[in-house]
Formats: structure tokens, sequence, C-alpha cells
């Protein structure tokens, strides 16, 4: 006999069926209720209509009306999107013939799944619940499909600037792979999207908020996070689908952004996406907040912005006109102008112009800078790693030699490439640092064009006239050609050594065709200096984060050959002599402290003495909310949260590690890459978390 809960369990018969569900709402719908009821509802009645027909248009049923979009059952997948794709491009090119506020903007969520059929027509089950939430992941004008959905479709419908990512979705545990088809364009209408990068307090706030109403009275759309990300919306996946829809990145630099590490993996994502866009988008435009054009960026933004014209803004007098010169270049549809050609590129620095390194801790400065990118030279916050330095002085002195930097981001390797370049040009040597962060992403599509533009750099910075046409013949190939133009050109106009610093080259591990070439390149210029006098002029120095995943020979690669520097994190002796230089007493509890939270990270170290000394925060207090939102570190680590999410393969992983109390094992590759990110300590293939700072804020935000 049946257990008695079974037996009280009344059955129910349904038709199972795989089927295509759309649902579809209007963005912003309770707030344009609340402004006027009576307009709303009757244009969202117009606009479901218009939905009614072209669904029957597409053998669709609709099975119900939501109250602000319906609920649509197709036999066919390709006729679901095909619907869905027709609905948004009526809607928009009515829209441009009507005045704004006439407007509703709609959301379409589409899925492939099972659903069960009952009396009277009703649908439900899985399927519907799912092209209900993904409804609620698409943005305003857009359509957001299932990866069955798109399996489906990909090969016999065009979808115009579709781009996929991982997100969260209710009920379900496992991120979940979604497509999104972006709001169409009238053509009609000269309406450009405009993501707005700044920093929420004033005057920063302020003037990003006349930009938002400026922009979206002359009919742009304009993204601030403050006023765009909805409450509970998982802001990495929306920053990362806006960047990608966006014409435009409207960049305001003060003096605290500049430092942020959000604004800077903003910049280096718009960049990326530029390179990769065919129509350049989006464009950067750069305006400084009370940050006059003389104050330096730090050395990322400085690499990212080298080629882009700026303008500053000092005061409210200067708001109208810019707002003014923002709103024509974004209405027209075009760049902001270059710098100056003498800009561009930065120059080698001569042997006269080298700074003495500090050989003694002075003072206190009364300004003291603050912790971001690479350690000037003169500065006292330098910490040394010994033998680290001195090993690499001596190593740069040798003919032909090869220096192999490699650390996480923020621990150091720039400022470590320039002290060795400075002891290099103190040494009469000549000096080229060169950061593939320079090159445009069309670089990388072609060895001969990669070749040539690094060629050309290297020479240019040499004060060398360009000569890359008597020495590039296509008969020899491209690398015999640049190696021809070192061998007979460069190395042969200079009297002294010469040491490349070639920064950022994990820019060039992207590109696996390329980089293999490339860096058989240089391991064959490496391997001629054991032979031959000319090349024993050429050092290298090459400076990476990431693990050297590229199939390149163990007989062509630079990356088993040289000196091999892996930057440590700083020990409890050096944390405590950095604290004094600082003009903190600290005694070994101090120390102790600050190390169990964050390890002995150098950045994060230098961070909190930086605000400690100033007075900003207690170390007790930093620590209390060191792993939230509110503490000093959200930026660093809202930086490392946005950057997991953009790679969900590595989500499942971190998680695991965070979680655990002993090391976990994972896959070789996620755990290089995790390594590489910062994230973990490694150990064969067994990772556990680099700090508790870490492990805090991951395990609760990626539960």
């Amino acid at each position: 006999m049946e257990p008695k809960e079974t037996q009280d369990i009344p059955s129910i018969e349904a038709d199972s069926t795989l089927a295509a569900i759309v649902f579809t709402d209007v963005e912003g719908y309770t707030s344009k209720m609340a402004a006027n009821q009576n307009r709303t509802l009757a244009l969202v009645s117009r606009d479901l209509q218009l939905m009614r027909g072209i669904c029957e248009q597409f053998k669709g049923r609709v099975v119900e009306d939501t109250g602000d979009g319906l609920f649509m059952y197709f036999s066919s997948a390709v006729n679901a999107v095909a619907c869905a794709q027709k609905i948004q491009k009526e809607i928009a090119q009515t829209a441009a013939a009507l005045p704004e506020n006439n407007v509703l903007k709609h959301r379409i969520g589409i899925h492939l799944g099972d659903v069960a059929h009952f009396e009277g027509g009703k649908v439900k089950g899985h399927g519907v619940n799912m092209a209900a939430r993904l409804q609620t992941a698409a943005q305003a004008g857009g359509i957001c499909i299932s990866q069955t959905i798109y399996d489906v479709v990909k090969n016999r419908l065009t979808l115009t600037g579709i781009f996929k990512e991982e997100r969260e979705i209710k009920g379900i545990e496992e991120l979940v792979t979604v497509y999104h088809i972006p709001a169409l364009e009238s053509s009609q209408s000269t309406a450009k999207k405009v993501f707005i990068s700044y920093r929420s307090h004033d005057p920063d706030l302020s003037l990003a908020e006349e930009f938002y109403r400026a922009l979206k009275a002359a009919g742009h759309e304009a993204f601030m996070a403050g006023q765009s990300i909805r409450l509970g919306e998982g802001w990495p996946q929306r920053i990362e689908a806006e960047l990608k829809q966006s014409n435009y990145l409207l960049l305001l630099l003060s003096e605290k952004s500049v430092t942020s590490e959000m604004v800077i993996e903003e910049v280096r994502r718009a960049k990326e996406l530029r390179d990769r866009n065919s129509q350049g988008k989006p464009i950067i435009l750069p305006i400084r907040v009370k940050f006059p054009m003389n104050s330096p960026l730090n050395y990322n933004l400085r690499e990212y912005l080298s080629r882009i014209q700026q303008r500053e803004w000092k005061s409210a007098e200067d708001t109208e006109k810019i707002v003014q010169e923002i709103l024509e270049i974004v209405t027209e549809g075009r760049e902001q102008e270059e710098t100056k050609e003498t800009q561009k590129y930065p120059v080698a620095v001569s042997d006269s112009q080298a700074k003495p390194l500090p050989v003694a801790i002075p003072e206190l400065p009364q300004v003291i800078e603050l912790p971001e990118g690479q350690v000037e030279l003169t500065s006292i916050f330098y910490v040394e790693r010994p033998p680290i330095e001195s090993r690499c002085y001596e190593t740069v002195l040798q003919p032909g030699s090869l220096i192999r930097i490699k650390a996480p981001r923020q621990m150091g390797k720039t400022s470590l490439l320039a002290r060795v370049l400075h002891y290099a040009a103190n040494s009469r040597f000549s000096t080229v640092p060169l950061s593939f962060q320079l090159a445009d992403g069309k670089i990388f599509t072609d060895l001969d064009k990669f070749l040539r533009w690094f060629a050309a750099n290297i020479a240019r910075r040499l004060r060398l006239s360009n000569r890359l046409d008597d020495y590039w013949d296509e008969i020899f190939g491209s690398k015999d050609n640049c190696t021809a133009y070192f061998e007979e050109y460069i190395l042969q106009s200079i009297n002294n050594p010469l040491v490349l610093g070639l920064d950022e080259v994990d820019c060039v591990f992207q590109y696996p065709e390329i980089a293999a070439d490339f860096f058989g390149l240089l391991r064959a210029w490496h391997e001629d200096a054991k032979n031959r006098d000319i090349w024993k002029k050429l050092r290298l120095i090459v400076v990476h984060s990431t693990e050297v995943y590229i199939p390149i020979s163990i007989n062509q690669s630079p990356f088993n050959v040289g000196l091999p520097i892996e930057l440590p994190e700083f020990n409890q002796e050096q944390i405590r002599d950095l604290a004094k230089r600082y003009g903190l007493q600290w005694e070994g509890t101090e120390v102790e402290k600050l190390m169990a939270m964050v390890g002995g990270h150098p950045y994060l170290i230098r961070l909190a003495l930086y605000h400690i000394q100033r007075g900003d925060i207690s170390l007790d207090q930093l620590l209390e909310v060191a792993p939230t939102e509110a503490g000093l570190y959200a930026d660093h680590l809202r930086r490392h949260l946005w950057n997991l999410q953009q790679n969900p393969e590595l989500v499942a992983g971190i998680k695991e590690v965070m979680k655990a109390n002993t090391p976990v094992r994972l896959e070789a590759l996620s755990a290089f890459k995790l390594h590489s990110m910062g994230l973990v300590y490694l150990q064969g293939n067994e990772c556990s978390p680099r700090c508790d700072l870490y492990r805090l804020y991951l395990r609760d935000r990626l539960d």
C-alpha cells in the first residue's frame, strides 16, 4: 500500500512538450504608472495590440496578458525569436516619430524547454519560469535568449550585435549562459548610448548628472550606475553588458577617480572592446574634473589614454561649454581629437635625464604619494626585496642577457622594471621601455603589421628615422625583415648596448599565432648573442602577469631561458620598515593584524599605511570593514569580482577554494589563471586563498 502522504496528493495529468516561450514587459512600468496611470495604460494597450498581431503572423499563441506584457507560446524557436525581433523593430520605428513621453520600451525573454499543457489552455513548467526570468535580464528595447534557443537559431536568423554573458538566475545554483540581442537603433534615429564613468562624490557626481540629463534630453541613452542599476541586479554583469553596447565611454577623471581600480578596469575593458569592434566602439571621451592637465595619470591610465585628447573642467562655469561639446561629439557620431604628434609616445630617458635613486630614507615628505601604479624612482616608499634588485642589475650588464619578471598585478613588476632600466641608463646604456598596452587591437591581426609596429616603435624611441621600407622585403618574410631592421639598422646606429623593457606582454598572449612567432624571434635573438657581437648589444627584459599558455617549442621559447624573477609578497620585517617610512611606530602586533587580513600584498599594504598615516581610518576600523563594500578595499575587490564574472569557468573553482579549510586541487589551467589574478597561492595544482580579504569577500558574493 502507498504511504498516506502519496494517497493525499491529487493526480494531475498534463501533456508535456518542447516549446519556445516568450515573455515581454515594459521597462520602468511601476514608475510610469505612478507618474501617469491613465497614459501608461493607454500606451501599454497600444503596444500589446501590436504584439498580438505580430504573434499571430509567426504562428504563435498568446497564453496570457500579464498587465504590462504578454506570455506567448511557439512550437518553433525560430518563429519565437523572429517574432520578438519584429516586435522590437516595429516599436522602435514607431517611436522615432513619437514624442518621448509616448514611447514605451519593452524587454523580451525567450527560452526553449519542456512545458506542460492543462485544461483551459494553461501552460506551466520549467520552460515558462526560465523565459520569465530571462525577460527580467533583458535590456530596455532588447531581447534575452537562453543557450537552447541560441543553438537552434544561430545559423538561421541574423542576430545583430548579439553578445553572451554568464549570470545568476534565481532558483538555479550554477551560472547560466544567456545571449543578449541589443535594442535596435531606428534608421531615422541619431540616438547613441553613452556609459558615464564617475566617482559618486561631488563635483564628479553633480557633473555626471548634468551630462546624464543633457544626453537624455537630446534623445540619447545614458548609463550611470547609480541611476540605472536596479536593486538586486548583478552589477558586474550589467556594467559589462552596458560597455559592450555603448557608443561612448564618458570618463570623468578626478584626483580620486584616477586611482580607482574600477575606473582603470572600465577603461581597459572599453579599449579591449573597441579594438575588437569593427566600428571602433566605445569611443573614450576623457574629462579631467578639477584635475589639471599637468597632473600625471597613473601608469595604466597613461598608457590607455596616451593618444586621446582630454578636456578639463575647472568649475561650474565650464559645465555648459563642455556639456555642449560632448553633445555635439555624440550627436555627430565623431571621435575626440588625438593628441599632438609629440605627445603620442613617451621617449626614452637619456643618461643626462636619469634621476639618482634615493640612497637613504629621508624624513617623511609633506605630501605623501597615493599608492597607485608604478612607484616613482625617487620615492622613499619603494621596498627592495633582496636579492632580486641586485641580481637584475648584475644580469642586465651581461652581453645578450634576458630577464623575465613575473608576478600578479600590483606586486611591483613595473616599478622593478623602471629601476633596472634606470640602472642600465646610469651605466651608459640606451634604454627603451615599451608597453604592449599601447598597441591598438588591429596591430595584432597580422604578424607583419605587428612586427613593423614593434620595430618602428623601438626606432622612434631611440630618435631614429623610420626606415622600414628600406629593410622590409616581402620575399624574406616578416621575422627575417624585423631581424634585419634590428641587426643592420637599429643596433648599428647606436654606440651603446640597448636594453628593451617589454611590459604587459600578456597583451600578446591573447593572440597565439602572433605570440608564438614573436616570442620565438626574441629567443632567436637571445641565442644569436652567444655567437655574434652585434646581438651581444641587445638585452631583453620581459614583464608579464599571467602564465604562458601559448604553444611554443621548448627550443623557441624565451620563457625557459635567462634570469627568472617571480616577485614575492612583503615579509613582516619589510612591512615594519615600510610603516616607519610612513611615520608609524608599529611593533609586531600591528603588522601581524594587517597581514592576517591582506597577507604581504604590496599594494594592499601600502594603501592601508597611506590612509592610516593620514588619519583617515585606524587599523582596527580598517580591519573591521575591510572585506565589505564600505571598506577601504571595496574598489579593489569589485574589480576582482567583475573579472571573475567575465570568466565564468573560474567561478566554480574560486568558490570551492574560498569555502575550503584546506588547499583545493583544481584543473591546471584554472589554477594558473586564479594564481595569475593574484587571488590564490599555488603549490602544484593545489590552491588556497591568498588572504582573508579575498576569502571573506568572495565567499559571500559568489554564493
